[in-house]
């Protein structure tokens, strides 16, 4: 197959060019930096536009991973419109691209997020939900999500999956909690109860391409497992991995002085479930969290 994918350069986006590109299909990467795509993305095309495509190019797929990083910093007013436009103003920009195609595009893969659902609380949230939450960071998943459902209007299949956060040694939340989990200066968040939606990468990969190959397939699908745990579980199951304290928690005080509005992405959280995406057939690798720290960190053991 041909396939175009929008931040590919990002953790999730050369995982899956180093998937696809061994099952046989041919990659285009958008980037800023197309130089480096190759070296970073399997030995993928990069270009810098869309307009660089022959005008009679339709990929067979396009995945949507386009998104400045969300938790890199505070959600200031110029950070909050350099994450809209590189998330919704991108994707309308590639929705219109696809509509000028000479022939629809089959399928939109694109990437949204379990923020969507906004900080749940207690009460359970999957894809049947219909509201999305009033935080910044919700409502940024809510346009994005609109956004790309407007492909469906030009003809292709629109599958939308809410990450959660993804577990993985090379990038993401855990490689960045190692080091200070490791030094022992691990501790929970706030009061620890808040739920905690994950990941394993391998699953995510195995995801969007079940759900690729799936014609019946189309809408929202949460990217987690069954089985997310609170913060102050997830603490205790990585410091016990990594045979390390964790006996230093962050007080929610300090984080909302230090993180303001985007601290609710560390003191909220989400108990979301996978109903959707399990009624495909679709089977986890790595369900619990356990299982899948032991297989990120076996030489803890």
């Amino acid at each position: 197959m041909q396939i175009l994918i929008t931040g590919g350069s990002g953790m999730i986006g050369r995982a899956l060019c180093q998937c696809w590109q061994a099952a046989g299909h041919v990659l285009t990467v958008l980037s800023r930096d197309p130089g480096k795509v190759a070296a970073l993305c399997s030995g993928a095309r990069g270009i810098a536009a869309l307009s660089q495509l022959d005008a009679s190019y339709v990929p067979d797929v396009v995945v949507n991973l386009a998104g400045a990083p969300i938790a890199d910093r505070p959600w200031s007013a110029r950070r909050k419109h350099l994450l809209w436009g590189s998330r919704i103003t991108s994707t309308q920009a590639l929705v219109e691209w696809m509509a000028s195609r000479p022939a629809p595009v089959p399928v939109l893969l694109s990437a949204s997020a379990v923020g969507w659902y906004g900080d749940a609380g207690e009460q359970p949230v999957d894809e049947s939900v219909t509201v999305p939450g009033h935080d910044f960071g919700a409502q940024l998943c809510a346009a994005w999500e609109q956004a790309a459902r407007q492909a469906t209007q030009s003809g292709s299949r629109v599958v939308i999956v809410r990450i959660a956060p993804v577990l993985a040694v090379q990038g993401g939340m855990l490689a960045r909690l190692l080091l200070p989990f490791r030094l022992g200066l691990g501790g929970r968040l706030g009061h620890g109860r808040q739920w905690m939606p994950w990941i394993h990468l391998e699953d995510l990969l195995a995801l969007f391409d079940h759900l690729l190959q799936r014609p019946d397939c189309s809408g929202i699908y949460n990217g987690c497992t069954p089985a997310p745990v609170r913060n102050a579980e997830f603490t205790r199951l990585l410091a016990a991995q990594l045979r390390r304290p964790a006996i230093l928690p962050a007080p929610a005080w300090l984080l909302r002085g230090l993180l303001g509005e985007m601290s609710v992405l560390l003191l909220g959280g989400q108990c979301a479930q996978p109903v959707r995406t399990m009624a495909t057939g679709f089977h986890f690798r790595y369900a619990r969290l356990e299982q899948a720290l032991q297989q990120l960190l076996p030489s803890s053991r």
